[in-house]
């Protein structure tokens, strides 16, 4: 191998020891490093698991840390759920500077201080400021976002120096709060505050806009200097690893730890007990009877248009189905 090239940085976790047996279909939880993109962790993880069937559910910035799920072989396939489920996040919000790209990798694009907002009124202020952003809200994207124009990413676009205004989405902010005091720091001849927050959120939210808009409602600016994401639906930073972790795993040669595929159904979905005979016509793509969905869920089971129900048997997800009429059909196969 040559030496590597300029614009590929070594990464945080070094050499990478490749696994001798190919990893379990299931979702790895990941403690992503600062300074990588997503895509590097799903390439390092194509090494320790030993295929490329891997993908990755919700992408986070480079410059953000924490939970990054990672699907493996058949939980590849489900990935979009959990991509579908809520978010928890730490962040640091710097009050008074604005970037192009509202986080601390882009340029600085405006110093407006603290407009005369401090200690207690600033505190109050930024209190008063998030009420209205939490809730059913339409939030505006940010213009770097991965959301697509015409078939082309937005932060692509922005690159290539072109003006991107992205319409608003409705999204759910369930909580979006101030930790501790804020920090008021020097810069330059003014002063800027940093404020650490936790946000509980829809898919869809973008943290970075969140700040963007409660620096626009106080009149300051805002920009993210710090983003940890800290859950993944039912899944936590107390429970993920980082890469170098992970690769310790498989060089002392033992298995990576997954989340089940079977796990992972009975944490997304609606569940429906089946009968080996009925695992088999699922198998060969023929409808069964519908039933009421085990934890009652979905009466009759009644999958909604987002979510299907996992169809069980003997403790194993078999498929997913869906509802057609008193029947259900098998939409994924998720069992040999």
């Amino acid at each position: 191998m040559g030496e590597r090239r300029p614009n590929f940085p070594p990464r945080p976790w070094g050499e990478l020891p490749r696994a001798q047996v190919t990893a379990g279909d299931g979702l790895v939880i990941v403690d992503k490093d600062g300074g990588v993109t997503s895509h590097d962790i799903v390439g390092a993880m194509r090494r320790l698991a030993a295929t490329r069937k891997v993908g990755h559910a919700g992408t986070l910035d480079p410059m953000a840390t924490g939970v990054l799920c990672i699907g493996i072989g058949k939980a590849t396939k489900l990935l979009q759920y959990v991509t579908g489920t809520d978010k928890e996040y730490r962040a640091t919000i710097r009050l008074g500077v604005e970037t192009h790209t509202e986080d601390a990798q882009g340029d600085v694009v405006a110093v407006r201080g603290l407009v005369n907002l401090d200690g207690a009124s600033l505190t109050g202020a930024i209190d008063s400021a998030m009420a209205p952003l939490r809730g059913d809200v339409l939030q505006r994207p940010s213009s770097v976002s991965a959301v697509k124009v015409d078939g082309k990413r937005a932060y692509a676009r922005v690159r290539e120096g072109e003006q991107v205004e992205l319409a608003a989405r409705p999204v759910h902010v369930e909580r979006f709060e101030r930790v501790g005091d804020p920090r008021h720091v020097p810069y330059g001849d003014t002063t800027v505050a940093d404020v650490d927050v936790v946000v509980q959120c829809s898919a869809g939210t973008y943290v970075r806009a969140l700040a963007r808009d409660l620096g626009e409602a106080l009149g300051t600016g805002a920009h993210l200097t710090a983003l940890r994401r800290t859950r993944v639906g039912a899944w936590g930073a107390n429970g993920a690893r980082t890469v170098a972790q992970l690769a310790q795993v498989v060089a002392d040669d033992h298995a990576l730890p997954v989340v089940s595929v079977t796990e992972l159904c009975q944490q997304l979905f609606s569940c429906v007990e089946v009968t080996p005979d009925e695992a088999n016509a699922l198998a060969h793509g023929q409808f069964i009877p519908g039933r009421p969905a085990e934890d009652g869920r979905a009466q009759e089971g009644r999958a909604t248009d987002d979510m299907p129900l996992a169809a069980m048997c003997g403790g194993q997800a078999i498929a997913l189905v869906s509802v057609r009429g008193t029947k259900l059909k098998p939409d994924l196969l998720l069992a040999r």
